[in-house]
């Protein structure tokens, strides 16, 4: 898929995981469970299984990034397949703290 931006809405061909693009930059796709994701709206074909290393789930509500931080997804749906550009692996973004109010 070539022509993502935010507000694109992606699923999963191997899971239920569906996830919104919140920042993206790079010409790698967007995979779940080691297989592209395709436009939400999209046909899917029949789920196929989520490939070792890519199998440890997404979370509904969590936002996923990249380790530089150029590239961030929420996840609208969960299922049993990570998100990953290329062949590396999204993490689940770490909440901000928030200053003490002493």
């Amino acid at each position: 898929m070539s022509d993502i931006k935010p507000g694109l809405r992606l699923k999963s061909v191997v899971c239920d995981t569906e996830a919104m693009v919140i920042k993206y930059s790079g010409d790698e796709g967007i995979s779940c469970g080691g297989a592209p994701m395709i436009d939400a709206k999209a046909e899917a074909p029949e789920k196929g299984t989520a490939s070792d290393g890519f199998s440890d789930g997404s979370l509904v509500g969590k936002r996923y990034v990249d380790a530089d931080d150029t590239m961030e997804l929420l996840c609208v749906k969960p299922g049993a397949g990570s998100m990953s550009v290329g062949d590396t692996l999204l993490v689940e973004k770490s909440a901000k703290s928030l200053p003490s109010s002493d």
